[in-house]
């Protein structure tokens, strides 16, 4: 696992898995009451746990945020729980009451969109985004402080790419779309009705920095990368 400090007390642990020539990316909010946005698959628990370590005391852990029901997002939410006994997961109310209290073994706290919450120091808010990136129960975190978004598969890039830039990663992001046509992975995220009006309250938080579940995390001007994001969604998807 590379971990990288990508805003302040915002850390990327990052896998990438050849296989699949993609990064697997959690992230750390070290805080009073720590936040873990991703669990990352069952099979890579140890490796995620191990890397946590470095940075708290895994038993310290307490809100454990995803954006969809799917195994990178939450599958080890369980072995989470093992290790973590506070740990609550948030998520979407529609989340919570379809898929995750059936699978977990603690209920999770089922957040409305606008709703927020605190670790400490920072302050959080829920962007309920149904079908974005994709599934009926998806939403976003974005912390208000230092304004990072939380984008889970927004701007996937494939490969073994750097862990923070401030250069535009659009372009690979757009090859990204074209490589998985050719795949069963084709259209796997999906373009709605509602995809315009769920990017705009994103580009209306002006993020500074974008913390992606896949690839690079980005620094800079959040609001124009996602304008360009929903461009290149409207053109190829």
């Amino acid at each position: 696992m590379n971990i990288t400090e990508i805003a302040p007390d915002v850390f990327r642990l990052s896998l990438f898995i050849p296989e699949a020539d993609l990064q697997f990316n959690q992230f750390l909010v070290r805080d009073d009451e720590p936040l873990l946005f991703h669990t990352g698959m069952r099979a890579i628990f140890p490796q995620v746990r191990d890397a946590v370590a470095t940075l708290i005391d895994p038993a310290t852990l307490r809100h454990i945020g995803f954006s969809h029901f799917e195994a990178d997002e939450c599958g080890s939410l369980n072995e989470w729980f093992a290790v973590a006994p506070n740990a609550e997961a948030v998520c979407s109310f529609v989340g919570a009451e379809v898929s995750v209290n059936d699978f977990t073994s603690r209920p999770a706290r089922g957040l409305m969109d606008g709703d927020t919450f605190s670790t400490g120091k920072y302050q959080f808010k829920f962007l309920h985004t149904p079908h974005l990136p994709h599934c009926w129960e998806a939403g976003l975190l974005f912390e208000e402080t230092n304004r990072t978004l939380f984008s889970s598969d927004l701007f996937h890039q494939l490969g073994d790419v750097d862990p923070l830039t401030d250069k535009s990663v659009i372009e690979h992001v757009r090859q990204t779309f074209i490589n998985y046509d050719a795949t069963p992975l084709a259209g796997y995220m999906p373009y709605t009705r509602q995809t315009e009006q769920h990017l705009q309250k994103l580009i209306n938080l002006k993020p500074a920095t974008i913390a992606a579940m896949h690839g690079s995390s980005y620094m800079g001007n959040g609001a124009q990368a996602l304008r360009e994001f929903g461009d290149v969604m409207k053109e190829l998807l």
